[in-house]
C-alpha cells in the first residue's frame, strides 16, 4: 500500500461470569484506513457497529463524521421495471451541538432541503454504476454524526455510500471519487472550509470513476459568479487528480475486506417474443418518433403500444407477459431514435445537433403580479410569478449546518397537467426542491443586495408544459418575471441543457434537449449564465462517465446555444423596468440611533404597534437602528416615517416647537414637544410678568409656542412659553 495509507487494526471485548450464566463474549472489531487530503486525514473507520447492514462505515475528515450503511432486499420487487434505489441523507442535530425542532417536539422532523440536496446529489453519482436489470430494492442511509463547522459531510456522505456499496456483496461497479473545488482569491482550492463558502466565486462538487485508467466525470453540480467557461474547465481538470487518488484508497480497501459480488444474470432474452416484435414495428416506429407534433406523437405510441400487446397475446394466448413486451418495445425506441440522430445528425423534431427549438419570451402576462415572465421553448412552457414583500418576511430556517434567513426564494412546481398526466397532488417532492433550487443558485448572484433593494423577493416558477429542460425554462421565466417587476439585476440570465447520444464509440452532443433525448441520451448537462460567464451548472450520466475533453466542449456548446436565448429575451425586455409595479408595497428606510430602538418599539411593543395600526404599515428595525417601512401607500409610508423620525429625534437648545400641555403642576406646566418627548415649562417662563396661578396661562389640551432654553446633564428638557412668543 502507498505510505499515505495507514492499516490498523482494533478489537476489544467484555466477559462476563457468574455461577449460573455461561460466558457471553462482545466483540467490537475495527479497522482503519487513512488517506492524505489537502493537509487533513480522510479516515475511514470499518466496525461492526451496524452489523446487521449489508456493509457500514464510519467516514472521518477533522471532526465531521458520516455513518454510511447500505442494504439489498433478498427478493426482487415485483412487477418493477426500474432500479429501486433510495438514498437517504440524514442531518442530526446532535451532531452540531444543537437543540431544534418545534418548542413541543424537540426532534427531526422532515428533512430539510439541505439534506433532500444532499442526498439527490448521491443518487445522481452512484445510481448509473448500477446493473440496467437489477430489480432488488437498495437503500442506502449517511447519518451525519458528527459535524464541526468546517469539512462539508456532503463529500463524506458521497464517499461513503461509494465505499460500502463497494465492499459489500450488491452488485455495483464502482468505487467513486468526490471532491469540492472552489475558486478563493483567484486561487483553486480543493475541499475548502464551510466557512469559505459565502467568499467562493466558484464552488463546484465533482464525483468520477476510473474506466481503462481515464478518470470519466459521471456528476457535477455547483454555482458561480459569472464564472468564464474556460475557467470552469480549468477547475474541473484540476479534480482529476485527486479523483483517481481517492479511487485508488478505495479499491485497496476492497481489496483488503470487499466482499464477493452477487452475481445477478440479465434476463433471458425470448429471442423469438424480439423477432415478432420487430416484425410487428416494423416502418410504424420510425414514423411516429419523428413526427413533429409531440401530442400526435404521444398517441399514435400510446396506440401502437396498445395493439403491440393485443397482437403479441392473440399469437400467444396470453402467455407472453405485458412487461416482457414494453421492455422489448422500450429498446427499440431507444436504438431508432439514437439510430436515427447518428445516420442523419438530425432529431425526432427534425433539428440539426445544435439547432434550439422554437423560443417565445413574454412579461407582464400577470396584470395584478409584481413582476411575470412566460418562457417557451418548444412544447416546455413556464410561468415565473415574482412577488416583492418587506424585510420581514424572509424565510426563516433551522439546518444542521446553518441557521440564518433567506430573502430571495425560488419555488418550482411540476403540476400532472403539464405531462397530460393525472395525479394526486401533494406538496413538493425532492424533484421539484432540487430543480427550484438550481434555479435559485443560478439567478442568486444577479439579485442585488440588501442595502440597495431591501425587498424580500419570492419567485414562484409553475411548468405548464414538460417536454425537457423544464428546469433551465424556469431560469429563464424567473430572469424575466424579476426583470418586469423592476429588481435591478446585474444582468439577464438563461439556461440550457446540452445532451449525450453514444454509439459504437461514436459521440454526439445535441443542444437544448427535449423529453425523449433526455430519457435515451446519455447525459443531461444543465448549464445557467449571463452573457459573462455561468452562475450554475448540473450534470448526471446514464453511462459509466464523460471525459473532461468532451465535458468542456459541451460547456463551450452551452455558451453559444445560451447567447441565443439571451438574444431572444432581450427582444422582450433588456433591462429591469425603472419602477416597481403600482401594486408591489413601497419600502421607506430610516436610520436611527440603536439607543432609540426601545422608543420606537415602547414598552411591550405598545408604541410599534400603534404606528402600524394608524398607518397601515408594516416596521421592520435591526439592531444596527436601520428601520424598515412598508405600506401599500407611499403617502401612509411617509407619514409613519415622520412618527418615527420625532420619536427619535434629539432636540437641540434654542429650538422651537408647538407643545402640548399634559401635566400642570404648582411649579409649572409640561408640554409634550414631540412624541414621547416632554419638557417642564417653569412658572417663571410663562409670562413676562409675574405668574401666581399656572391655569392663568395655560390649560391641559392647550397648543402653545415654546423654546428649548437648556436640557441638563439628565437629558430633562426646559421650556420657555415667554421667550417663545418674543422670537416669534
Amino acid at each position: 500500500m502507498d505510505k499515505n495509507w495507514i492499516l490498523s487494526g482494533q478489537v476489544g471485548g467484555q466477559r462476563t461470569k457468574n455461577n449460573k450464566i455461561k460466558s457471553l463474549f462482545v466483540e467490537i472489531m475495527e479497522k482503519n484506513f487513512k488517506l492524505e487530503i489537502n493537509g487533513q486525514t480522510l479516515e475511514i473507520k470499518l466496525n461492526n457497529w451496524a452489523e446487521q447492514a449489508d456493509a457500514s462505515a464510519l467516514i472521518q475528515l477533522g471532526e465531521t463524521i458520516i455513518l454510511a450503511t447500505c442494504v439489498m432486499s433478498k427478493k426482487e420487487r415485483e412487477g418493477c421495471d426500474f432500479l429501486p434505489l433510495t438514498v437517504e441523507y440524514e442531518e442530526k442535530y446532535y451532531a452540531a451541538g444543537k437543540i431544534y425542532g418545534s418548542r413541543y417536539l424537540r426532534r427531526e422532523g422532515r428533512s430539510s432541503n439541505e439534506a433532500i440536496l444532499n442526498g439527490r446529489l448521491i443518487d445522481r453519482a452512484i445510481r448509473p454504476l448500477f446493473p440496467q436489470w437489477l430489480r432488488k430494492e437498495i437503500q442506502i442511509v449517511l447519518t451525519c454524526l458528527s459535524w464541526d463547522g468546517k469539512n462539508d459531510p456532503d463529500i463524506l456522505g458521497l464517499l461513503g455510500a461509494s465505499l460500502v456499496l463497494s465492499i459489500s456483496n450488491i452488485p455495483w461497479q464502482g468505487p467513486i471519487g468526490a471532491v469540492r473545488i472552489s475558486q478563493l482569491n483567484g486561487d483553486f482550492v480543493l475541499n475548502s472550509s464551510h466557512e469559505n463558502k459565502d467568499q467562493a466565486k466558484l464552488e463546484l462538487v465533482l464525483s468520477g470513476i476510473k474506466k481503462n485508467q481515464e478518470i470519466l466525470i459521471n456528476m457535477m453540480e455547483g454555482q458561480a459568479d459569472e464564472m468564464e467557461e474556460k475557467n470552469v474547465s480549468i477547475a474541473i481538470e484540476k479534480t482529476l487528480p485527486e479523483l483517481e487518488k481517492i479511487i485508488n484508497f478505495q479499491e485497496e480497501i476492497v481489496k483488503e475486506i470487499g466482499k464477493e459480488k452477487l452475481i445477478i444474470s440479465p434476463p433471458e432474452k425470448d429471442e423469438e417474443l424480439e423477432i415478432e416484435v420487430q416484425k410487428f414495428l416494423e416502418g410504424k416506429l420510425e414514423k411516429i418518433l419523428f413526427e413533429k407534433d409531440k401530442k400526435e406523437q404521444t398517441k399514435d405510441l400510446d396506440d401502437l403500444k396498445k395493439d403491440l400487446i393485443f397482437f403479441i397475446k392473440e399469437k400467444y394466448q396470453e402467455e407472453k407477459k405485458e412487461q416482457d413486451v414494453l421492455n422489448i418495445l422500450e429498446e427499440k425506441i431507444e436504438k431508432t431514435i439514437k439510430k436515427g440522430i447518428i445516420k442523419t445528425e438530425k432529431r425526432t423534431d427534425s433539428r440539426g445537433l445544435t439547432e434550439l427549438r422554437k423560443i417565445t419570451a413574454k412579461t407582464s402576462v400577470l396584470p395584478r403580479a409584481h413582476g411575470s415572465g412566460l418562457f417557451s421553448r418548444g412544447m416546455t412552457r413556464a410561468l415565473s410569478v415574482l412577488t416583492l414583500g418587506p424585510p420581514g418576511d424572509q424565510q426563516l430556517f433551522q439546518e444542521m449546518e446553518v441557521v440564518g434567513k433567506k430573502r430571495f426564494m425560488h419555488h418550482y412546481n411540476f403540476p400532472p397537467y403539464s405531462i397530460g398526466e393525472i395525479k394526486q397532488m401533494r406538496g413538493p417532492g425532492r424533484r421539484e426542491i432540487g430543480h427550484g433550487m438550481l434555479a435559485e443558485k443560478a439567478l442568486k448572484p444577479l439579485i442585488p443586495v440588501f442595502e440597495e433593494f431591501p425587498y424580500t423577493i419570492r419567485i414562484v416558477s409553475e411548468i405548464l408544459s414538460s417536454n425537457g429542460s423544464t428546469s433551465m425554462a424556469a431560469v429563464s421565466s424567473s430572469c424575466l418575471a424579476l426583470m418586469d417587476a423592476g429588481v435591478p439585476i446585474k444582468r439577464p440570465c438563461a439556461g440550457i441543457s446540452i445532451g449525450l447520444i453514444e454509439d459504437n464509440n461514436k459521440q454526439y452532443l445535441l443542444t437544448d434537449i427535449q423529453g425523449p433525448e433526455d430519457h435515451y441520451g446519455e447525459m443531461d448537462l444543465k448549464i445557467a449564465g449571463t452573457k459573462q460567464g455561468i452562475t450554475a451548472i448540473q450534470m448526471d450520466v446514464k453511462n459509466k462517465g464523460i471525459s473532461s475533453k468532451l465535458l468542456s466542449l459541451a460547456i463551450e456548446k452551452a455558451k453559444k446555444a445560451r447567447q441565443e436565448i439571451l438574444a431572444i429575451m432581450e427582444k422582450e425586455i433588456s433591462s429591469p423596468r425603472t419602477k416597481l409595479s403600482p401594486f408591489a408595497p413601497k419600502i421607506l428606510t430610516l436610520q436611527i440611533s440603536p439607543d432609540k430602538i426601545k422608543d420606537v418599539i415602547g414598552p411591550g411593543g405598545k408604541m410599534i404597534h400603534s404606528i402600524t395600526d394608524e398607518f397601515e404599515v408594516t416596521i421592520d428595525v435591526e439592531d444596527t437602528g436601520m428601520v424598515f417601512i412598508t405600506a401599500e401607500s407611499k403617502e401612509n409610508a411617509e407619514k409613519a416615517k415622520t412618527r418615527i423620525k420625532d420619536i427619535t429625534r434629539e432636540v437641540q437648545a434654542g429650538e422651537l416647537f408647538q407643545g402640548k400641555i399634559t401635566r400642570i403642576l404648582s411649579f409649572g406646566a409640561f408640554a409634550e414637544i414631540l412624541p414621547k418627548q416632554e419638557g417642564l415649562i417653569h412658572i417663571s417662563e410663562l409670562d413676562f410678568k409675574r405668574v401666581e396661578k399656572v391655569e392663568d396661562i395655560v390649560k391641559i389640551g392647550d397648543i402653545v409656542p415654546v423654546k428649548i432654553i437648556s436640557i441638563d446633564e439628565q437629558g430633562r428638557i426646559n421650556l420657555s412659553l415667554k421667550q417663545a412668543k418674543q422670537d416669534g
